[in-house]
């Protein structure tokens, strides 16, 4: 294997990463905020089906009226992948705090539905080529040695996440509005207390969470993984849901995991081609692998003990850094103001 072939798997990893950084991004801030939402699957299979299939059919209208080219119709693709996704997820914001159902029991029943919503209505564009991304390089950055092209050789959707991971770091930890957002999902009586609409963030930040979702899902099918075929990209809701996990709820870590799912799929392409007379679906089933295995971790007693472990200094910032206890309020049903 030599230079080019490691930068070019790099690069993949990178972009195969991105949309779940934000699916991740996305479900981390409405977790925060006390809602667990289950129906990520079946959010992210829906609007990466109806993404493609609004920018397809803005295309063909577009056209007529002399509107050529892909941006818009991929703009229009992407604002309705990110309704359906805000949709979805205050649908399970509204059942646990109007009719205070279980919030799991209602993720879990719509991300099924979602999924089947998805395949019905996406059987007449199954395998149609349609409009996608641009490619857009940044100059000068593109050239630097390695993580030029590994970095800065995409388009402004890969562009735009690392710049949406980032802002949301910086809102939920250097603002006053992200330590409310932090103190509705931690202790949601003490911010009510000091004035904090609480059942407002809850809905505020729960549709902000599956906007992003959605967005994420139609990356997939204009950008990744392009154009829709059944079952496009079934599984990434929940590897969605093990990297929130691994990441200890905090956007950054979160990127993390996503770069290992990255990893673990660039992986089992290079594996798939240097043994071919292996099935390919056993090197398919290394991202659940990751998602078992993290699910493992964080169950078993192993980070907590080693955190005792160390020296009396570093428990408190260690345990910070290996947080995976969730927002203490997640999942709880709380009615209305």
């Amino acid at each position: 294997m030599n230079d080019a072939q490691i930068v070019l798997i790099l690069a993949s990893i990178v972009a195969q990463s991105a949309p779940l950084m934000l699916a991740v991004t996305g479900e981390t801030i409405t977790e925060r905020v006390g809602v667990i939402n289950l129906s990520l699957d079946g959010t992210m299979l829906l609007t990466a089906m109806a993404g493609f299939v609004a920018a397809l059919q803005a295309r063909k209208w577009l056209e007529p009226m002399g509107i050529e080219g892909n941006t818009l119709p991929v703009l229009i693709g992407f604002l309705v992948a990110a309704l359906i996704g805000a949709l979805a997820a205050l649908l399970v914001a509204w059942g646990s705090a109007r009719l205070k159902q279980d919030q799991v029991a209602i993720g879990f029943v719509l991300t099924l539905l979602l999924a089947d919503l998805a395949n019905f209505l996406g059987q007449t564009f199954t395998r149609v080529p349609g409009p996608s991304v641009k490619h857009l390089p940044i100059p000068v950055l593109r050239d630097l040695p390695l993580i030029g092209p590994v970095f800065f050789d995409h388009d402004l959707m890969i562009y735009g996440i690392f710049l949406t991971v980032g802002l949301t770091w910086w809102w939920m930890y250097h603002t006053q509005p992200g330590l409310q957002l932090r103190g509705v999902g931690e202790r949601p009586e003490s911010a009510f207390g000091r004035g904090v609409p609480i059942s407002l963030l809850r809905y505020l930040y729960t549709g902000i969470g599956g906007a992003m979702v959605g967005v994420a899902g139609a990356a997939y099918s204009l950008n990744i993984k392009l154009g829709w075929s059944d079952n496009h990209i079934l599984g990434i809701g929940w590897i969605a849901l093990a990297v929130v996990i691994f990441g200890g709820w905090h956007p950054l870590r979160g990127v993390l995991g996503a770069f290992l799912y990255g990893a673990t799929k660039a992986a089992a392409t290079v594996l798939q081609q240097t043994f071919p007379e292996i099935p390919v679906v056993l090197f398919n089933t290394f991202q659940w692998l990751l998602m078992l295995g993290v699910l493992l971790l964080v169950g078993s007693k192993a980070i907590k003990q080693l955190v005792e472990t160390a020296p009396p200094a570093i428990q408190r910032p260690l345990a910070a850094a290996l947080r995976i206890a969730p927002p203490r309020s997640l999942g709880r049903v709380i009615g209305d103001d």
